[in-house]
């Protein structure tokens, strides 16, 4: 009885060795497909297996969390108060006016303002206005900026009816990039932009290694695709690429009374 008991389970050991080695060779001659494989093996895969993976599991999020922002965002403004936010000189309090209907609005000559936070990549989702009565020509209509990580701007600019240089109209990479179409809404009505901004890398002794890249949604027209941000947005001069780390989120008050308004600002932070 305990021979036959043996002689099965060697049975079963040989067959389980058979498995795997025909599993091995499987994978040596197809490949296993994997996420972060690339190429993909040259062989061309026989069985569905190969080419499914079950890890990592992308966590949950709710698309339309609390007040339509999504569950894992970071809510940056709502329009209870500039808690978020500081002066971007001094880091004062903020001197903007902030509206009845949950909106501020830049003070004209108050300075700049950004957020106590930190981000590097980020999707950043914001809504602005221009006056709806329109004032002045070219750069000084409804003029203002968002600027990621400080350095790097996306225009906000009154441009209907209104003709400036295309590589500093609205939803240009402020003299770098030009908009793939001009996609506003009326002056003095609300338009948004959806941002996917990949940070810039640089390594130990503070050389770009990587360029930082985005793409913009101005109400929901694709208008940046992925453009590779050269540097800083230097209204005189080239851009530069000095070394930097996390860095905040600011908005820009052009000091030529425009007037601009912003509501709904979040971020969701991309982990790479």
């Amino acid at each position: 009885m305990i021979n036959r008991i043996l002689s099965l389970l060697l049975v079963l050991l040989m067959c389980s060795c058979s498995f795997f080695e025909d599993r091995s060779e499987r994978v040596a001659k197809e490949g296993v497909f994997e996420k972060s494989q690339n190429p993909l093996p040259k062989k061309e895969p026989t069985t569905p297996e190969v080419t499914e993976f079950y890890e990592p599991v992308p966590p949950t999020v709710n698309p339309t969390g609390q007040n339509g922002v999504p569950s894992d965002a970071i809510v940056l403004f709502d329009g209870a108060n500039f808690n978020s936010w500081v002066h971007s000189k001094d880091s004062r309090p903020v001197e903007w006016l902030l509206n009845d209907d949950g909106s501020m609005t830049v003070k004209d000559k108050s300075g700049d303002i950004n957020t106590k936070q930190k981000f590097g990549s980020v999707q950043l989702h914001i809504e602005w206005s221009s006056p709806k009565e329109v004032q002045r020509n070219g750069q000084n209509r409804g003029n203002s900026g968002v600027f990621l990580q400080g350095r790097y701007e996306v225009q906000v600019l009154d441009n209907n009816n209104n003709l400036t240089y295309v590589n500093g109209q609205v939803g240009s990479i402020y003299k770098q990039s030009v908009p793939l179409a001009k996609a506003s809404v009326p002056s003095g009505e609300w338009n948004t932009y959806d941002i996917i901004y990949h940070a810039p890398e640089f390594d130990d002794k503070g050389e770009k290694t990587k360029s930082a890249t985005i793409t913009v949604l101005h109400n929901g027209v694709l208008i940046q695709d992925h453009f590779e941000i050269q540097g800083t947005t230097e209204y005189i001069g080239w851009p530069k690429n000095d070394a930097h780390g996390k860095a905040s989120l600011r908005l820009q008050d052009h000091g030529d009374n425009s007037r601009v308004s912003y509501r709904n600002i979040w971020v969701r932070e991309l982990n790479e």
